[in-house]
């Protein structure tokens, strides 16, 4: 069975903890995997060579790699260099996913796609604007996802709060495999994804982010409370 055919209709939980945060080790990353797999998740995505290497050891399912970098002078963050991208393959990624989006960063969006190609995995991009998916898609990216609707300067707002549904239609009609990401935050939201037309949908902090969670509760009864 092939990797795409392993995500069709499919729940990939993304295991990320808040940087710098009390869970935000190797150890406890592994632990999160296993849970997820555990709990029916049909791959995982998985930041940081280091992690994804772990991981790798203590499961089965498919995998998504990426590598987030916080530089001066771009806002792209996820798989900004080609060799990223190629250590994410080294770690035993099925799945690179990289920034899709056409803004300026170091290494060439066309160009980390080709890397990731090249050494025989699939490529994610994760995309903010139909242009993106279409791009994307005519390079070779096997998967567009919805990742970064909402989180551009060009998109912000899309989706009031809430998934982008516009975009993930417009994904739908197109030739590809549809990833659903970005605010899918409760398992009702997670489910409407097949409705719109995605291939799968990605979890992340809904799951795996505990100090999110808490504080949507805290939030929540503090506006009860007045």
């Amino acid at each position: 069975m092939t990797v795409l055919s392993n995500l069709q209709n499919g729940l990939v939980v993304s295991c990320q903890p808040v940087d710098d945060g009390p869970m935000d080790r190797v150890d406890i990353v592994v632990a999160m995997a296993q849970a997820a797999v555990a709990g029916g998740a049909d791959a995982l995505r998985i930041e940081g060579v280091e992690n994804l290497r772990a991981v790798r050891k203590a499961v089965q399912v498919p995998i998504i790699g990426l590598v987030k970098r916080d530089l001066e002078d771009s806002p792209v963050r996820i798989t900004i260099y080609k060799q990223d991208a190629l250590d994410l393959v080294d770690a035993g990624a099925d799945v690179v996913a990289y920034d899709g989006t056409d803004r300026a960063r170091p290494d060439a969006a066309a160009d980390v796609l080709k890397s990731i190609l090249a050494a025989g995995v699939i490529a994610m991009a994760d995309c903010a604007t139909l242009e993106d998916g279409k791009r994307a898609l005519a390079g070779g990216a096997g998967i567009i996802g919805t990742t970064m609707s909402g989180y551009t300067a060009q998109t912000e707002g899309r989706g009031n709060g809430g998934p982008d549904y516009e975009l993930l239609q417009a994904y739908g009609e197109l030739d590809g495999f549809v990833m659903a990401e970005g605010r899918f935050n409760t398992p009702a939201l997670a489910a409407s994804a097949f409705a719109n037309g995605a291939d799968a949908v990605t979890v992340g902090s809904a799951i795996t982010r505990l100090e999110h969670i808490t504080g949507w509760f805290k939030t929540a009864i503090e506006r009860q409370l007045g």
